[in-house]
């Protein structure tokens, strides 16, 4: 096995996925089987300045270098090879945000992340006037809303992208994005797979007299489907990624993407209905539609697989960084009595504490709000528990409380999509909260309420997936469907749980307290500055 893998790092038949999550920049190598074969992370947060949410230029290439590193070392340790060439590569990240450049190709503003919920008149007026949902998340809705602020930059926006799509641009020269990616920028057609014209030009209308004096379509990435080629990667591009000059120049690389395209390629949930959990610290549902929805809702996002077909996602800001903060404090607390925990004993061993909880969480509540959350109508985030005098508050009951929290939004947003009948024949968990068996799919199967498969590479990720499209990219005769059924989870199987009759009234009861409550999280928004 190892004899084949060296042969595979010599040869250049590998792929590689680089993605740039929430709090963990990933990079993952594949080797012909299509099985990682080394991996380099960097921790990252985003920071709050000035009441935008940020990472910095400096904070995204030192993390790109330092993940491409720590892999490339593990290549050599583990394989005595010294890495040149690669197959393919591909850069995913954050969909969403705001990165605009000028002429000269200089960011404008800080990069303004997913995370804001800033945009509130834009997403308003644009939703009205295309009769389709822009969430405040979105590229265009920063764009349009800086220009209803009259923000001084506008009128010097010569190019819009996302993160991935930027990577992507200073390795290979081409301002391009996988269709995925670019429909959470602005609506696609999923008849032509490009950016939809009649609200080019409706947006076109509507900012006429404006400081923006551009035409968006020329400010906006090209938009590629999976497979297609986007370019090589340039001898600049190369010492960005490996400041040492070891790695070669010229490798092709795939359409970037974004965490819920390279999400949907990881789980095996391109084809129509399929559907797929990221949990992290946002989550999404993203569910492969047949046809389109019968009506607009604004709590729920239509974007693309990254071949281009209509997707609903119920996409929610806040998901696990408050089940991390308290588990932090009992590394704290664990720490003050001089007991060495490892973080993820702490994790597995509070996770299966959840499981002896009772299904209603012990009648407490909980809100893991860190920013706002669209979906429940608050532009603000205030982490809150609460609790009576009659609810059973103990350590299980506890932990299952935050766990069935980070998935309350989304059971919301989950309703609305039962009302328009969407089918689904399979949900497949991914994501940081799957790590430990059984708990977080058993909480999540209650929420949706239906059978969740997790596989056992459910903690590879968006990264794996990226360096599967990257892989896809030299693939010549298969549908990318085909690619992954075929040669990449026709032996995989997964665990899948079916939600027991308990966890369902249990967790009904749950989000009915949830509901209820959403007015303390409305006053503690107001109340608390």
């Amino acid at each position: 096995m190892i004899a084949k893998t060296k042969l595979d790092i010599m040869d250049g038949r590998t792929a590689l996925g680089i993605e740039f999550g929430s709090t963990r920049i990933k990079a993952v190598l594949i080797g012909s089987d299509l099985v990682p074969i080394a991996a380099g992370g960097f921790e990252w947060e985003n920071t709050l300045e000035n009441g935008i949410w940020t990472y910095s230029l400096e904070d995204i290439w030192k993390g790109l270098r330092v993940s491409y590193r720590k892999m490339a070392t593990e290549v050599f340790e583990k394989y005595g090879e010294t890495l040149t060439t690669i197959g393919s590569i591909g850069f995913s990240a954050m969909m969403h945000g705001y990165m605009a450049f000028d002429k000269n190709d200089e960011l404008l503003v800080p990069f303004r992340t997913w995370r804001n919920s800033i945009t509130e008149e834009a997403e308003k007026q644009l939703t009205e006037i295309f009769q389709y949902n822009i969430p405040q998340r979105w590229s265009i809705a920063h764009l349009y809303q800086a220009i209803l602020n009259k923000e001084e930059h506008v009128s010097e926006v010569r190019f819009l992208t996302t993160l991935a799509g930027y990577i992507h641009w200073q390795m290979t020269g081409q301002k391009v994005l996988g269709v995925g990616d670019a429909s959470g920028m602005f609506p696609i057609e999923t008849e032509t797979k490009n950016y939809d014209q009649k609200m080019l030009k409706q947006f076109s209308d509507l900012t006429k007299g404006t400081a923006f004096k551009q035409e968006l379509n020329q400010v906006l990435p090209k938009v590629l489907l999976a497979g297609e080629s986007a370019g090589n990667l340039t001898k600049e591009g190369a010492y960005l990624l490996d400041p040492t000059g070891t790695l070669q120049e010229g490798i092709p690389l795939c359409p970037p993407e974004g965490d819920a395209g390279t999400g949907m390629v990881a789980t095996n949930s391109v084809r129509q209905r399929t559907g797929n959990v990221s949990a992290g610290t946002s989550a999404f549902a993203m569910l492969v539609l047949e046809e389109k929805l019968k009506q607009v809702h604004p709590e729920i996002d239509l974007v693309t697989t990254p071949v281009g077909d209509l997707v609903a996602m119920v996409h929610t800001n806040n998901c696990s960084s408050e089940i991390n903060a308290w588990v932090n404090l009992f590394k704290e607390f664990s720490d003050a009595l001089g007991l060495e925990i490892s973080g993820d004993k702490l994790y597995h061993t509070l996770f299966e504490k959840a499981l002896e909880g009772t299904s209603d969480c012990g009648g407490m509540l909980s809100y893991g709000y860190y920013s706002g959350e669209n979906i429940t109508g608050m532009n603000e985030g205030r982490p809150l528990f609460v609790r009576t005098l009659e609810s059973k508050f103990d350590l299980a009951n506890f932990m299952r409380l935050h766990l069935s929290s980070a998935f309350g939004a989304m059971r919301i947003g989950m309703e609305i999509l039962k009302k328009e009948n969407i089918k689904i024949d399979k949900l497949v968990g991914h994501g940081g909260i799957f790590k430990t068996p059984v708990v977080g799919q058993r909480i999540l199967a209650s929420a949706m309420e239906a059978p969740v498969t997790v596989m056992e590479t459910a903690g590879e990720g968006g990264a794996w997936g990226i360096a599967l499209l990257a892989a896809y990219q030299l693939e010549e005769n298969l549908s990318l469907s085909d690619f992954l059924e075929q040669k990449v989870f026709a032996t995989s199987e997964g665990v899948t749980i079916e939600p027991t009759t308990e966890d369902l009234q249990g967790y009904s009861q749950f989000i009915d307290r949830y509901e209820k409550g959403l007015s303390i999280e409305a006053e503690a928004i107001t109340s608390l500055k």
